[in-house]
C-alpha cells in the first residue's frame, strides 16, 4: 500500500503537470482529411504534401481537398 508521502509526491506532481497545461490548448482531431496536396504563404503556390488535417498543418496553409473544395488553416 501507497504510504502518505507516496500520495502527497504523487498529487503534486498532477497538480505540477495540471498548472503547466495552457489554458487555451486545443485537442488534436484524429483524422486526415482526403486531401490531394497543400500551399502555405511562406512557399507561394508551390504544392505541398498535404497535412492530415489544419490541427496540424502550419498557419496560413490550404488544405485542397479530393472533392475540389479547401479548407484554409489559420
Amino acid at each position: 500500500m501507497a504510504s502518505t508521502k507516496e500520495v502527497s509526491i504523487l498529487l503534486l506532481l498532477i497538480l505540477y503537470a495540471a498548472m503547466r497545461t495552457p489554458a487555451n490548448a486545443q485537442a488534436c482531431p484524429h483524422f486526415c482529411l482526403d486531401a490531394q496536396y497543400m500551399t502555405c504563404e511562406s512557399s507561394g503556390e508551390e504544392k505541398l504534401k498535404p497535412a492530415c488535417n489544419c490541427c496540424v498543418a502550419p498557419k496560413n496553409c490550404t488544405i485542397y481537398l479530393a472533392d475540389g473544395t479547401s479548407k484554409y488553416c489559420n
